[in-house]
């Protein structure tokens, strides 16, 4: 009876196919988390087809099923995807990824659907609000979603920092919409570019202010470490530095040297004691072979067939480095809390004089109760220049969520004050279920119980 007792709690993490549950990841402090287990992001950025030829790769289960195979080879934990399809179903390729133990990090944008760097405030309307929260009506339904990034390097030089605005806009109207449709609480932020002129003040703007309008994570493309190098010669250890008291959790959404050939060498230091008090990981950019200019060249792997791909040198070199990846034990140092930043003053690198954001547009606030509805997938008109965009300031603390799913009004051009606590406290409290590091655990007791699973 004991083993059928222990049998019966385990089925527990079982879903109605017998695939093992994944844990959803939460953040506290400067760091995600898996119930109580400390979470490092160890993964690549996966577009098969690139920019050039944006395809959905989880819409398709043969191309999806064809990857998830080389995943498990390198023993990724999460892959980052820029470009999705919201018109489509994608259960089969979450599911499968589920079961390898491996999260998505999801761009909401799309080419045609997302903030532009030259018109920031027109292309923030109801049309694009409309189908950034179709994709998070989408993903929001699987435990293996784990965040989603509301901008992708729309920063990229000196002026383009005056659309910084804008994108912290779309943060908070997704945490927003999140909270409105009761949905579980999944991280939002930003991935800045690999440009020094301005991604400490861009940290810092996406950090501070009031709760709602805040970033969950701050994430940032770092192509500094080319072998051979080190922690200090990389400069990686004067980032670690600057960012020492940020409160939220940090990784790198893209990074690889770009100028020579890849040994991987900054491996160990990334996920070492010397960075995990302050960092989580990062992405390595990335999976496939998109051509031959100077970033494209370095994909871990090249498409043959939907069925078929080849491991390139670089695959080899870091499946053995991520083989030999052991974090530091506990929490690696992280901080559980801390304080928003300081909103960042106009500089002659930093063009936002204050720290207001441009409220929602009002046609996209019925969205909160009704829901966003189908979304338009990549063959939609886009929605750029199609108008109906935001006419205001917003007051800083609307952008709360609300018992009855409507935005607060709210158009004053007052500033946002500075909070002192961590941001969104829904974000902050981590769950309590099983790890992914927990699935051999259970086919091994599983192994030992005999007919008492049944699966």
């Amino acid at each position: 009876m004991k083993g059928l007792a222990t049998a019966a709690s385990l089925a527990v993490i079982l879903g109605a196919t017998g695939s093992l549950a994944i844990q959803a990841v939460t953040v506290k402090g400067n760091a995600f988390y898996a119930g109580n287990e400390r979470f490092y992001v160890k993964g690549v950025d996966y577009q098969p087809g690139g920019s050039s030829d944006a395809a959905d790769p989880i819409a398709d289960e043969t191309v999806c099923k064809r990857d998830i195979a080389e995943f498990k080879k390198l023993g990724v934990n999460t892959v980052r995807i820029y470009t999705i399809d919201n018109s489509k179903p994608h259960k089969a390729c979450m599911d499968a990824l589920a079961d390898a133990g491996i999260y998505l990090a999801l761009d909401v944008n799309t080419p045609k659907y997302s903030i532009r760097q030259d018109k920031p405030g027109p292309s923030y309307n109801t049309p694009y609000l409309q189908n950034v929260f179709a994709t998070i009506d989408e993903f929001q339904k699987y435990d293996n979603t784990l965040l989603f990034f509301s901008g992708n390097e729309v920063i990229n030089n000196v002026p383009t920092s005056a659309a910084a605005p804008w994108v912290k806009a779309v943060t908070r109207d997704i945490k927003q919409y999140i909270g409105n449709r009761k949905y579980r609480p999944i991280p939002v932020g930003y991935s800045a570019a690999d440009i020094d002129d301005n991604r400490v003040e861009t940290a810092h703007y996406m950090n501070c202010g009031t709760d709602d309008e805040r970033s969950d994570f701050f994430a940032f493309n770092d192509y500094s470490w080319c072998a051979p190098s080190s922690f200090t010669t990389s400069t990686w250890s004067q980032k670690v530095d600057a960012f020492k008291d940020y409160s939220i959790p940090i990784f790198l959404s893209e990074y690889g040297c770009t100028k020579t050939a890849r040994t991987w060498e900054e491996i160990p230091t990334l996920y070492s004691d010397k960075m995990s008090g302050v960092y989580s990981g990062g992405l390595v950019y990335e999976y496939t072979k998109e051509g031959d200019s100077v970033q494209q060249k370095f994909g871990l792997v090249e498409v043959e067939s939907d069925t078929k791909v080849t491991e390139r040198p670089d695959f080899a070199t870091l499946q053995k480095a991520f083989d030999n990846v052991q974090p530091p034990s506990g929490n690696g140092g992280a901080k559980t809390s801390g304080a928003a930043s300081t909103c960042p003053t106009k500089s002659g690198t930093w063009l936002v004089a204050d720290d207001k954001l441009p409220k929602m547009p009002d046609n996209a606030k019925k969205f909160f109760k009704s829901g966003a509805g189908q979304g338009v997938g990549l063959t939609g008109p886009g929605s750029q220049e199609a108008g109906d965009e935001s006419d205001g300031f917003a007051t800083a603390g609307s952008g709360a969520p609300t018992a009855t799913g409507t935005v607060p009004s709210g158009t004053s051009t007052g500033s946002a004050s500075s909070s002192s606590s961590s941001a969104a406290t829904a974000f902050r409290v981590p769950t309590f279920a099983f790890a992914p590091t927990v699935c051999g655990m259970v086919v091994l007791i599983s192994s030992l119980l005999g007919g008492a699973i049944l699966l």
